[in-house]
């Protein structure tokens, strides 16, 4: 990844998560989610039914640039964003 992209990196994996988020929602028999890539962070971070990893890699994904330094954050969006979709696509 060349230098300066970082922050477009993260919007791509916060976005990635989205749609694949809505398709697990309707397996589950739930209504597809109508949030922004961020709300479902948020949905996916406040889920407890789902496992401790996949929260945190949500809300590493999740926490704000200006915040890093005071929340979990990810230095590898694409990495974590990766571990969401693996767990919400099985198949």
């Amino acid at each position: 990844m060349k230098i300066g992209n970082e922050g477009k990196a993260r919007v791509c994996a916060r976005r990635a998560v989205a749609p694949v988020d809505d398709v697990w929602l309707v397996k589950q028999s739930e209504q597809p989610f109508s949030g922004d890539a961020m709300g479902h962070l948020r949905r996916i971070q406040q889920n407890l039914s789902l496992p401790l990893l996949i929260r945190q890699a949500a809300e590493r994904l999740g926490t704000a640039v200006t915040r890093k330094d005071s929340a979990p954050f990810t230095t590898d969006p694409i990495g974590d964003a990766r571990i969401i979709i693996a767990y919400l696509t099985p198949d």
